[in-house]
């Protein structure tokens, strides 16, 4: 798997990958990360620049406020330890 492709953002690190006619992008934020694919075969995907028009404002919202919600669950989820 290759990375192919980064998008700056101020709060979470993104990154496409690309492999066996899959465009993966990578969401990374402390030590957690979220992971979409997004196949050339169910979309029509002709290349990187398609995929980087996908993710909106409104997703990387979305992944953000997915982010805070798994941070909240690792809270619970160390606080006995």
């Amino acid at each position: 798997m290759r990375v192919i492709a980064e998008i700056s953002h101020p709060q979470v690190k993104i990154s496409i990958f690309y492999m066996n006619q899959k465009y993966i992008i990578k969401f990374e934020m402390h030590n957690l990360e979220q992971t979409y694919k997004l196949s050339e075969l169910d979309y029509i995907i002709k290349d990187v620049e398609d995929v980087k028009k996908a993710i909106t404002p409104d997703f990387v919202n979305s992944v953000l406020e997915q982010f805070e919600n798994m941070l909240n669950l690792q809270d619970k989820l160390t606080e006995d330890l």
